[in-house]
């Protein structure tokens, strides 16, 4: 059985309590800000963990030397032939030591300058293909997505390129053209980008007619707005991440292509050059040097990238974000 309320203590309630509150609005915006920041939390999560800031202090310090090598003090042309002054012979398959500190190849070069300017190379190919792949990818995966119209059209396009063997493409357009920079470059783009377009294209299938897409072409938004402003921001986490891992794939086919003798010219240093000439005299146990060194540079970009696109994959999945 409830007790009636004590008269003193309904006495010492305040009664200003039951007045009517008058109107805010500087308060109601206090109470509806959130300092959260999408990039902000991104770069959180990403620098949380221990592999991201472990591997993205690797590849940075890799990628930095790379390119700043040739202006160090007392570094040797990639391309030059040493001499013996005393026998005027060349210093063929010199081993690593204090004059050649990663030895030499078989007509007398520099292996250490040789390394870093195909470093360098093979860098450059990678990010110029990752980039073009990931523009030419977006740009026809949305419009195939999102535009009703040309879904036939671009259906087509991508059966007839997704069946051309991409091998024989890249040895027929390596075939073709001459040896060059720009022909691997060219080469590699003309079917990269067919994987990330067809799958930025099922991604927006899925999420064009959602409520706020169709609100916004009622109010006449272009379609470039739409696209840019509610589904691209949807797929940063696997574009981000299709994007880093085409970079080693790239490098992986520019020493596929130099293996069957269709890469770049020997007089150009890279990557797939130095692996194909170490692998020539891999049998020799006194020359794997020349294997091993370019080997293991390419499994530490490899590996970098690998991991940091994962890590920034997740990182930027906004279903991971607190």
């Amino acid at each position: 059985m409830m007790r009636a309320p004590d008269a003193e203590a309904m006495k010492a309630i305040d009664s200003r309590l039951f007045e009517f509150a008058d109107y805010d609005a500087s308060a109601g915006e206090r109470a509806g800000y959130s300092n959260y920041s999408y990039w902000r939390s991104t770069l959180g999560m990403f620098l949380a963990k221990r592999s991201s800031r472990l591997f993205l202090w690797m590849l940075g310090i890799l990628l930095l030397f790379t390119f700043v090598q040739p202006f160090l003090p007392g570094q040797r042309d990639p391309t030059t032939i040493f001499n013996d002054p005393a026998t005027g012979m060349q210093y063929r398959n010199v081993p690593p030591g204090g004059q050649f500190w990663l030895g030499t190849n078989s007509i007398g070069q520099d292996l250490w300058a040789r390394i870093w300017s195909g470093t360098r190379t093979s860098l450059l190919i990678g990010l110029s293909v990752g980039l073009a792949e990931m523009l030419i990818g977006i740009a026809f995966g949305a419009l195939w997505g999102y535009v009703r119209r040309l879904d036939r059209v671009m259906t087509e396009i991508y059966n007839v390129l997704d069946n051309i063997p991409t091998t024989v493409l890249l040895m027929l357009l390596a075939y073709i053209m001459k040896p060059s920079f720009q022909t691997m470059v060219i080469a590699m783009c003309s079917v990269g980008w067919l994987g990330l377009a067809r799958f930025v294209r099922n991604q927006i299938v899925i999420i064009r007619d959602r409520e706020y897409n169709l609100a916004s072409r009622c109010l006449g938004t272009p379609t470039r707005r739409i696209i840019a402003k509610n589904l691209l921001p949807y797929l940063v986490s696997v574009i981000m991440l299709q994007t880093a891992l085409s970079i080693p794939g790239t490098i992986g086919w520019e020493v596929f292509l130099t293996y069957i003798g269709l890469g770049l010219p020997v007089s150009i240093p890279s990557l797939g050059n130095l692996v194909n000439e170490g692998r020539m005299i891999m049998m020799s146990e006194e020359l794997r040097y020349q294997l091993i060194f370019p080997t293991v540079l390419l499994s530490i970009i490899t590996i970098s990238f690998y991991v940091l696109g994962n890590a920034f994959s997740d990182a930027s999945d906004p279903r991971n974000h607190t």
